[in-house]
Parts: C-alpha cells; structure tokens; sequence
C-alpha cells in the first residue's frame, strides 16, 4: 500500500460529507494490483457499532489492556499535560478511553473529538455532555489524517492530543511518521500526545485477535463492502468473499484481506472490476511494534518520547510524546 499523499497536503480537509473522495479511493483500490482499500472507510455508523464489539470480545486483548494502562497510569498521565488544555482526540469513536482520564483531569478546558463518522461522534458528544456538564464538548467531523481547522478560539489555546487504540498501527511505518507530523502541525510546538501502541507478541495471539471465533471481525472487515453497496451504488455480493486475517512476520503487522471465493466481476458507480478466485482486496494493516523501534518512529516525526507504560505481560503500550518543533 503507497504513501496517501493527503497527509502530505497542507490544505484544509475537504467536506467528507460528499462520496466523492470514497469512490475515488475505491475505484483506485479496486484497480490496482494488488487491490486495496483504505482502513479509514470501516468506520460508517454500522463499523463503528461493530468495532465496538470487537473490542470486548475475549480474543481481543488490545483494549482492555490499554484501558488497565490508562487506569494505572491516568495520574502520571495527566500530569503531563496543562492543567487548562483543550484535549483533541484523533479518531474519537467510543469515550470509553477518554472516560478513564477524566477523572484525573478536573481542569481540562475543552474536549475536541474528531471522527469521520459524525452521526457516531454527535451521539457520543451528546452523552458526554450530560455525563460531564462542566466540560466544553466540540466534536469535529474531519478526516483526522488530513490537516483540518479546529474549532473557532480554539488556536491559541494549550492543546493536548490523544490517540488511543492502535490506531497508528494501521498506517504503514513511512505513512504513520507523517500522520505524527500531521498531528504536531494541528497542535504545535511544545504539546503533549498520548496514544497506544500494539507490541510485537506471539503469533496465534495476533490473529486470534483479528480472527475472532465468534466472526465479529469477519462481519466488520465485510461490512465495508455493504457500505460500498449502501453509498456507492455497488454491486457486490458479500458472501463471495471471505475474511482473512494473518500476521507478516517479516513486515511486523497483522494483515486483513477480503478473499474472493471464486471469480468474479463486481460493479461499483458504473465501474466494473474483475477478481480471479482467491484474489484478495488488503483492508488493513495492524503493525506491532518495540518499544524502541516506536520511539525511533515518534522521533523522525519531530516527537520525543517523555513516557512509555506498558503493562505487566508486555502486550501493550501507551506513550506521552513531546512535541519538539
């Protein structure tokens, strides 16, 4: 999977309320060899729901072991950052993590979701305004890879980043250095990121977690090909794939693919693209990391590593990262 040279792009992010840039990025995806499709497009109101699932099946170590980190950690956590800072949380989904350093942030000012899937976002926005009165809750709906504008009165306000779940592990390596770039560019010199990262760890408890018994998963990565469907104007039938999850010991991350189960010819807006059996469409990568190959990363970016809790079976991490310049 390339570079997206989006985060590479100064300007502000379109309006991701058109379909426009969906069905370019697919018709891309579906015509190239091998074919491939941004991770960020699970993320409809239906994905959503079903990540959520995900993240408390049994298989699915990464967010309970984050969240016993963030419980852990939360006081030393939240002494890095400005008393009076305005929290942006990068691809916000769930305030089950956010939720956990709240409680140790009683002067925290603002909280700035930003998600792609606003019906998701407005509706947890919502909640957390009545869970927490006290607290100015302005979700942004952005694609979070891409420079976006924050709120009005917002820009010269002590910010601080948050970036829970992984999620960095989905871009490859060159490709997550310049999303950090992105990130530090949004909140300036001198602000604090506190985000997850998976370790490297055995295998069958890899993809265990991303090939769950239950088919959680499965219905998640095909789910992506309804919304096709659904927005698109797609003609894709989801049985004649099969999800495959495999981790790439070689390129250090978990890969999930969409198996053709036979050949066939999907239609997409118009389009039409031809798939011999056991092609497979690559939806995702999960890369793991070391603590020091992270750090390594982070730093490239123009981020120093302040902080890195893991917890006590070495399966996860969170880091508080520095912005230098």
């Amino acid at each position: 999977m390339t570079i997206d040279p989006r985060l590479t792009d100064s300007s502000p992010a379109a309006p991701i309320t058109e379909n426009g840039l969906f069905l370019a990025d697919v018709w891309d995806g579906l015509g190239a060899s091998p074919k491939a499709l941004p991770a960020k497009y699970f993320y409809d109101a239906a994905g959503s729901a079903l990540f959520e699932e995900i993240t408390v099946l049994p298989e699915y170590y990464p967010t309970r072991t984050e969240l016993g980190i963030l419980d852990a950690q939360g006081p030393a956590i939240a002494a890095l950052l400005p008393e009076d800072a305005a929290l942006v949380e990068f691809g916000s989904g769930s305030t089950a993590k956010l939720r956990r350093l709240l409680r140790h942030l009683p002067g925290l000012s603002a909280y700035l979701p930003v998600d792609v899937s606003g019906e998701f976002l407005r509706e947890q926005a919502e909640t957390l305004r009545g869970d927490f009165p006290g607290l100015a809750v302005e979700p942004v709906v952005a694609d979070f890879t891409r420079p976006f504008a924050l709120p009005p009165g917002y820009g010269d306000r002590a910010l601080a980043g948050f970036f829970p779940g992984s999620t960095i592990g989905n871009f490859e390596p060159n490709e997550a250095a310049r999303l950090l770039e992105v990130f530090g560019r949004i909140l300036g010199t001198g602000a604090t990121l506190v985000l997850g990262v998976d370790l490297v760890k055995d295998r069958a408890v890899l993809e265990a977690a991303y090939d769950d018994a239950a088919g959680v998963t499965a219905a998640f990565n095909l789910n992506l090909l309804h919304r096709i469907n659904r927005e698109l104007d797609g003609a894709i039938d989801p049985d004649s794939f099969a999800h495959r999850a495999v981790f790439n010991e070689a390129a250090s991350r978990i890969e999930m693919h969409l198996v053709s189960r036979r050949a066939q010819t999907v239609r997409v807006a118009g389009r039409s693209f031809s798939f011999r059996e056991g092609e497979s469409i690559h939806t995702e990568n999960s890369y793991k990391y070391t603590l020091d190959g992270f750090r390594a990363l982070a730093a490239r970016a123009g981020w120093a590593s302040v902080e890195a809790w893991t917890d006590a079976d070495g399966l996860f991490s969170v880091y508080a990262l520095r912005r230098e310049a």
